[in-house]
């Protein structure tokens, strides 16, 4: 079956004999629905071999998150952070199950976990019980408030962690409630929080021979992600507003509305963008004292909107981009999915892609390598669907592997 689009659409496979960055290097997932398995995909596509664990039966909770599927009945959600993988399925409440898990382990570089602090204790699968059979593994654990602190212990999910961490009361209507970023966007910088630091402990392993702990928190996460915002409050000891699209530090640096009810993005960043502007439009309020700096700017910067809102209200979106692309001011229009994922852009950046046989298509990885590029070597794998092939490889006979199945380990 041909994915759907397909014109529109990079199909995996031309690259396949290309060398990878992280060949070689195995990674038993033990993580599960977003933030966790989108550090082992990116993982997974740099070409580690990322062995997902699944509870039989049900799997990874993000394959019952649907509507939408594609046609052959993967959940959207699922088929986000899961291509490259390899999936098997264990009762690690069993025995059994957890002596599977261990066996695996002592063969592995890499282990990501996102249960709650300790919560993998109880099957022997901790750092320091595997630490102990595999020196060298790289025990890399994603949870809500990180392995120390009061909150240790309590569960994290990215919505709340959006709201605790100051993120949502920044994001929003100046005059209206806080908002949330429209994507897990607290998991996925998490995820990739946790890549760095596996890759980094890869790394120093190389020199020290030892494995080590990662510990990466949503919290933590968050709490960079205020960046500028964040040091604003620590360099002026107050809380910082909440302004919309406008931009705390820098004026006009905001969304304008036009007179064919369309939106666009002005982004000012200097005194000469901002003379730019005024040039453009026929104005001067570059010359003017209360607007010539940007700090002026920011402090006068609802006069400055009012008159520039009244200015944009008299054209269309395409006049009024096209007139500031012409005076070299940055600026852009608002698209939405469908629109940003047909720009010529992302197609020749290889950001949609499609497998063969596979009616599934997915978001590319934004990593390009020009000696070790990225691969998409497999869809997103059935539930399962590797359990057999991995236990051979791991040295069990069919007949042990059917009395698993039997007693419902596998």
């Amino acid at each position: 079956m041909t994915p759907e689009n397909a014109t529109d659409t990079k199909t995996s496979g031309q690259e396949a004999t290309a060398p990878q960055a992280l060949a070689g290097i195995k990674v038993l997932d033990l993580s599960r629905v977003l933030a966790g398995p989108s550090c082992t995909q990116v993982l997974a596509d740099l070409g580690a071999d990322v062995i997902k664990v699944e509870r039989p039966v049900t799997g990874d909770e993000t394959r019952h998150w649907q509507p939408p599927t594609f046609k052959d009945g993967t959940s959207a959600y699922f088929a986000t952070i899961n291509r490259n993988k390899q999936s098997i399925t264990v009762d690690m409440t069993k025995l059994e199950g957890q002596a599977l898990l261990k066996r695996l382990a002592a063969e592995s570089d890499v282990l990501v976990e996102n249960f709650k602090v300790g919560g993998l204790k109880k099957y022997g699968l901790d750092y320091e019980s595997l630490k102990a059979i595999n020196p060298r593994l790289i025990y890399a654990s994603l949870t809500g408030f990180g392995q120390t602190g009061p909150d240790a212990h309590k569960p994290g999910y990215d919505y709340i962690i959006q709201g605790l961490s100051g993120l949502m009361s920044i994001t929003g209507p100046a005059d209206g409630e806080p908002h949330k970023v429209g994507v897990a966007v607290v998991d996925l910088f998490s995820g990739l929080q946790l890549t760095i630091g596996i890759q980094a402990a890869l790394l120093a392993r190389q020199h020290s021979g030892q494995g080590q702990h990662v510990d990466v928190a949503l919290l933590d996460s968050a709490i960079a992600m205020l960046a500028n915002i964040g040091m604003n409050q620590l360099a002026t000891n107050t809380t910082p507003p909440r302004l919309g699209n406008a931009h705390p530090n820098i004026t006009p640096y905001q969304v304008f509305a036009t007179g064919d009810n369309n939106h666009f993005i002005l982004a000012c960043g200097n005194d000469v963008q901002f003379g730019r502007i005024c040039e453009a439009l026929g104005l001067e309020l570059h010359l003017e004292e209360r607007y010539r700096t940007n700090p002026k700017r920011v402090a006068n910067r609802d006069t400055l909107t009012a008159v520039l809102n009244e200015v944009f209200a008299s054209n269309t979106r395409e006049y009024w981009l096209e007139l500031l692309e012409a005076a070299k001011v940055p600026c852009g229009p608002i698209h939405n999915v469908t629109e940003a994922l047909a720009m010529p852009q992302v197609k020749a950046r290889d950001m949609v892609i499609g497998f063969a046989d596979s009616p599934i298509r997915v978001l590319g990885n934004p990593i390009k390598l020009s000696a070790t590029p990225v691969q998409y070597r497999t869809p997103p794998p059935a539930l399962g669907g590797q359990t057999q092939q991995t236990l051979t490889k791991l040295g069990l006979s069919a007949a042990e592997i059917e009395a698993l199945q039997e007693r419902q380990v596998i």
